[in-house]
């Protein structure tokens, strides 16, 4: 088989959430952190043949990298093998129960209390900001008016901000995010709040999610 590039730029992401992945058989790929704050799933266009564990995945996608046209075969039990007309190389996979994996279902949030779209180009500027002005935190913040996204130090009155605005809504609430949680492949993206201290970040284009813990000083207030 043959890793297309929407799939290497899906593993290369989920090596930074967690070093390592246990693939399933099937189309699905999923990965949860060390610190399991940050659950992510994808579906692809390829089928994996068989369930097989990966411990340092930047380590595999690099050695695929040597290869101009790597076709990958998984006929052993132990590795896989990974070959182009004229290179060869053999993989081996690791022992699955070293490796922290997501839950076997898919887990859903608890509640939706507030949804919005935001788009790639806008949460971009936000990293950018946080960067920037050297802060840490992304706050969701709705003031009874407007939903904004906000980055900022919140322990910091005088911290320095940039905000977005990315909808409206007559509750008002604040979810705190730390900055480094957002590990996403660039999209646009459907979030949603839950007063449950989660948030899900769905891409609009492509069936892609990652599922963030949120800041247990977070605040819903209806």
């Amino acid at each position: 088989m043959k890793l297309s590039k929407g799939t290497l730029d899906i593993l290369k992401n989920f090596s930074n959430i967690n070093p390592s992945i246990t693939f399933k058989e099937g189309q699905e790929l999923s990965t949860l952190s060390i610190q399991k704050n940050i659950l992510s799933r994808a579906v692809v266009e390829e089928s994996f043949p068989k369930d097989f564990a990966i411990y340092d995945l930047q380590q595999f996608l690099s050695g695929v990298s040597l290869f101009e046209n790597p076709e990958l075969s998984f006929d052993n039990d132990s590795y896989v093998v990974i070959k182009d007309r004229n290179h060869s190389a053999r993989y081996f996979f690791a022992d699955p129960s070293t490796i922290v994996k997501p839950p076997e279902n898919k887990v859903e949030i608890n509640s939706r209390e507030v949804t919005f779209i935001v788009a790639w180009a806008e949460l971009n500027n936000l990293m950018k900001a946080a960067a920037i002005y050297g802060v840490e935190d992304l706050a969701v913040i709705g003031d009874g008016s407007d939903i904004k996204l906000v980055v900022r130090d919140k322990k910091n009155d005088t911290s320095n901000t940039y905000s977005v605005k990315v909808g409206q809504s007559t509750n008002t609430f604040t979810f705190n995010f730390k900055i480094e949680h957002l590990k996403l492949l660039p999209a646009d993206y459907e979030v949603t709040m839950s007063k449950s201290n989660a948030a899900l970040f769905k891409s609009t284009s492509k069936d892609l999610e990652y599922l963030i813990a949120l800041e247990p000083d977070s605040v819903y207030n209806g």
